[in-house]
């Protein structure tokens, strides 16, 4: 059964087109290692809220953009699989040019409970 990571990443100010750049290579290297798909999506409708939010969430600093993403995998063994060798793959090493600051970022592995969607 599929198993999905789950992502919220505040992105600094006018670092959009570097996180989308940065993203396409991550997409190659996460397929590369068994992922079945990645998803970015870019906040453009993401309100404040009065008790939470996505802002909160990551302590998004003002102007920082929001991006949701997600990554579709196999299974959740082969995600533990996989992601080991992400984490050791040298193009994606952190450099100083990061788009967003790690620490901030949200992310944690879910069971697929339900989908709607086109089986992959």
């Amino acid at each position: 059964m599929a198993y999905i990571d789950g992502f919220v990443i505040p992105v600094a100010p006018g670092k959009k087109d570097a996180y989308r750049e940065m993203a396409a290579l991550a997409a190659k290297v996460f397929i590369d290692h068994g992922a079945l798909r990645l998803v970015e999506g870019w906040g453009d409708d993401v309100p404040h809220g009065q008790v939470t939010d996505f802002y909160r969430a990551v302590d998004a600093k003002e102007g920082e953009g929001i991006v949701f993403s997600w990554i579709v995998w196999p299974s959740r063994a082969l995600r533990d699989e996989g992601s080991r060798k992400v984490m050791a793959d040298p193009r994606l090493q952190p450099g100083p040019d990061m788009p967003f600051d790690m620490k901030r970022m949200i992310f944690g592995g879910f069971e697929l409970l339900l989908d709607t969607g086109e089986t992959v």
